[in-house]
């Protein structure tokens, strides 16, 4: 009987970690879809504009939505206001920091080194701050994952390298993995909706100065009023707290090497979307993505299922 219920908490388990994976991957593929969308804004939009619009709008759905549940009133004195600082600061920095690497280096260069470093950032980060062990499965998916990202990288037309801009984009993808880490610690004692509200509103309050040394005129159009709510509403509210849902079930390494999803579902609009080539090396470097996503999945339900057969 003990061993009866100890299995069906185990498998209660096993089911909330595959759906901790789901969101993650759907936090994920919402993230692939800002390239396309800031490739249909109007004239005048730049990377940063862009990337300052769509993290305020986002942080300002997300105070409304929070206001509105009254999740404010859970706050208390005992509130981790430092951690909570860390995690903000994290998530505002990474828009100036990405985009400044983005000018410097190149969009292409710019973004992969940004999305491929913030797993290896995450593993060592969770292994010295939260004692989580990755896994041998984690360091394969994580490898091939970023191994299809320079494929994807190498077949561009053209490639340049700049050294400023790429220690730009590295810090950009520590300041990622530093947000994951954060913010998994304060989901340990609060609930997703007051984390991702508080965090992310003061994130975009953090980063909202940034406003005022943009032309921001091309909001003012249908299409880009359009395209900023859709990067702030299913790109920031909607990604972050499926995330952050994911994040509760899922060690810190695992959920950010999820996330190289995101440059797959990139490449893929971008191919019939957008009308971009697709060649020997994108085709490989897109199945190399997939196959680390899916060796990350089996292996994490793999493990739940060993625990399963313990009992």
């Amino acid at each position: 009987m003990a061993n009866d219920t100890k299995r069906k908490g185990i498998y209660m388990t096993n089911m909330k970690q595959n759906s901790a994976v789901l969101m993650v991957l759907l936090a994920a593929m919402l993230w692939g879809t800002t390239g396309t969308a800031q490739a249909l804004a109007p004239p005048g939009a730049t990377p940063l504009a862009v990337g300052t619009v769509r993290l305020t709008f986002g942080g300002l759905i997300l105070l409304c939505l929070t206001l509105i549940r009254g999740s404010f009133r859970e706050l208390g004195k005992n509130w981790p206001w430092a951690t909570t600082l860390i995690a903000s600061l994290c998530i505002a920095f990474f828009q100036p920091f990405f985009f400044a690497g983005v000018a410097r280096t190149g969009v292409a260069v710019g973004t992969i080194v940004a999305i491929s470093s913030s797993p290896v950032f995450a593993g060592i980060l969770g292994y010295f701050v939260r004692k989580e062990k990755p896994a041998g499965r984690w360091f394969v998916a994580t490898g091939l994952a970023i191994f299809g990202n320079f494929l994807l990288l190498l077949s561009g037309s053209t490639i340049n390298i700049n050294i400023l801009g790429i220690l730009l984009s590295l810090v950009a993808g520590f300041a990622y993995a530093s947000y994951s880490v954060a913010s998994k610690k304060l989901l340990e004692t609060y609930p997703v909706e007051l984390v991702v509200g508080v965090v992310v509103s003061l994130g975009g309050i953090i980063i909202s100065p940034l406003l005022f040394f943009n032309d921001l005129n091309w909001l003012a159009s249908p299409r880009g009023l359009a395209v900023s709510m859709h990067l702030g509403l299913f790109t920031i509210a909607v990604a972050y707290s499926l995330y952050n849902r994911g994040l509760t079930k899922i060690a810190v390494a695992n959920a950010v090497t999820l996330t190289l999803a995101e440059p797959l579902v990139a490449a893929i609009l971008g191919i019939f979307l957008l009308g971009e080539d697709i060649n020997l090396l994108s085709g490989l470097g897109i199945s190399m993505l997939f196959l680390g996503m899916l060796v990350l999945s089996v292996s994490l339900q793999l493990n739940s299922k060993k625990y399963m057969l313990k009992v």
